[in-house]
């Protein structure tokens, strides 16, 4: 439900529009993500207090640039641009904006030069991350500049009357320094909101939002993995709707060590009695047997847990909805939402069920990210075993696996990923992850064991840290749990001889290795 404390972030594309709504959001302000060229009409009607115009990667002359409808500048709502924001506000308010000679990338020192509520209580000077080639030359009318960048560029320009502030720097990365007291300033001190959001706060409004779209006699599927998103969402739609709720967990002989009993364990602890399982372990693995192209296999996966969808739903009468764990990162890059978002994942583990039976999907974390979903389910009373549990990609192991996915291999990535799950538990780290898991190679290396040469498969340790899973960087694992994970993996794993570490960040290598 929007409320008044609710901060909309008009979207032209920028790299780190989701950032700006994540640190909002972590300021205790309720945010939403709206596409940048809506209506004034639809953004009043959306009843925001605030707004945020983001980044972009075009320039304002560029005649195919996105541009914010002119009248949300004159609706009396306070409002942020930031970046290509803060060159939009100039240049449709009757400003000037150039090309600039001096093009300003990466951390930049910000002098701050007049009096601001944007600047209340931050340092004369301070480093901030810029990321643009235009500048604005010249304010509009009833504007002063707050601050100047060290090559003598506007750096943040305001006009309080109106209640509009802009800053090229990026604030809401973690390169600028004190971005996030600016953003609260912005928030509390130029917008006055009140603040203290939290994302257990959205649960009545999930379930209604459930309850309302089901409705009294409606019955759903809701498909869980074991995630955590999948798992808070049948909770979320069990509390809405009771055992008018079908949940269907499917084994599809890719799921990591000792996961099928402690989701089935999971779901009996939250009351769920409405359980299908489906084991179709051999279904899976005999259709993926010698396919080596990654996108073939999830789209193998895909189809398959349609099939095994379309199976059970067949067998329960009245079905009309299907609940689904869907995340904002979910959304993004499987190209659903987001100007000029790329299509990262083609899998989804029910493509092609809604538009076959009929059925509507409900979704009701679409505009929560992972830490928010986990939030939410420590309210909801889920064991920590799957509110903690690293992120597991839909199509399970096969994504850790190059090449093709054999009896062989398969057992190698679960044993190891356990081992390496293990290691990081027993070294306190992990909770410092975003994931921390093996995955095994298509290639083999020669190794020696006792005193013969074998050969044997190369496993990759792989340990990221992040936020949301959309940009991440690899873990500087201390080399004692490397050492530690290696031998074990080597000594304990059939087959391998060869242990490595991945030293790459997203971009531009992806989490997963397929």
């Amino acid at each position: 439900m929007i409320t008044l404390d609710t901060v909309l972030i008009l979207d032209f594309g920028g790299q780190y529009t989701h950032l700006i709504a994540r640190r909002v959001r972590e300021l205790g302000v309720y945010s939403e993500i709206m596409p940048g060229e809506s209506s004034v009409d639809d953004v009043l009607a959306r009843r925001p207090g605030a707004l945020v115009l983001s980044g972009g990667p075009r320039s304002v002359f560029d005649p195919e640039a996105p541009r914010p409808d002119p009248r949300i500048l004159e609706a009396g709502l306070p409002i942020l641009g930031i970046c290509y924001g803060h060159q939009l506000i100039a240049h449709i308010m009757g400003g000037a904006v150039h090309r600039s000679p001096r093009a300003e990338y990466g951390r930049t020192r910000i002098h701050v030069t007049g009096e601001s509520a944007l600047m209340d209580g931050v340092p004369r000077e301070f480093s901030a991350w810029m990321s643009h080639g235009d500048v604005v030359s010249k304010l509009p009318e009833g504007f002063s500049a707050t601050a100047v960048s060290e090559s003598g560029l506007i750096a943040a320009a305001e006009s309080p009357g109106r209640r509009i502030y802009s800053v090229q720097f990026h604030p809401e990365v973690a390169h600028t320094e004190h971005g996030r007291e600016i953003l609260r300033n912005f928030l509390f001190r130029a917008a006055g909101l009140s603040g203290g959001w939290n994302p257990g706060s959205r649960i009545p409004a999930m379930v209604e939002y459930v309850s309302r779209e089901i409705g009294p006699e409606g019955r759903a599927l809701c498909a869980v993995s074991g995630g955590v998103d999948s798992m808070t969402a049948a909770v979320i739609a069990h509390r809405a709707i009771g055992d008018r709720l079908h949940v269907v967990f499917v084994d599809h002989g890719l799921l990591r060590e000792g996961e099928v009993e402690g989701v089935l364990r999971a779901l009996d602890g939250v009351g769920i009695r409405n359980v299908h399982f489906v084991d179709a372990s051999d279904r899976f693995l005999s259709a993926l047997s010698g396919v080596a192209d990654p996108e073939e296999k999830r789209l193998i996966i895909g189809r398959l847990f349609a099939e095994v969808f379309e199976d059970v739903a067949s067998g329960i009468s009245g079905i009309g909805y299907l609940v689904q764990g869907t995340i904002y990162p979910d959304r993004i890059e499987s190209g659903a939402s987001g100007r000029g978002s790329d299509r990262i994942k083609s899998h989804h583990n029910v493509a092609g069920l809604p538009e076959k039976f009929g059925l509507r999907v409900v979704e009701p974390l679409r505009d929560l990210y992972k830490d928010e979903v986990r939030a939410v389910a420590r309210e909801l009373g889920l064991p920590e075993s799957v509110v903690g549990r690293h992120p597991f990609p839909g199509p399970g192991l096969a994504v850790r696996i190059e090449g093709d996915v054999t009896r062989e291999k398969l057992a190698i990535a679960r044993r190891a990923n356990a081992i390496v799950e293990e290691e990081f538990v027993r070294a306190g780290l992990y909770g410092a992850v975003w994931q921390a898991f093996a995955a095994v190679m298509d290639s083999t290396w020669v190794g020696v064991k006792g005193d013969r040469r074998e050969l044997g498969r190369v496993v990759i340790v792989r340990a990221v840290t992040s936020e949301d899973g959309m940009t991440a960087d690899w873990f500087r694992i201390p080399h004692d749990l490397l050492a530690t994970i290696s031998k074990r993996i080597s000594e304990e794993v059939p087959g391998v001889v060869m242990v490595a570490y991945a030293a790459t960040s997203k971009p531009p290598s992806t989490i997963e290795p397929c």
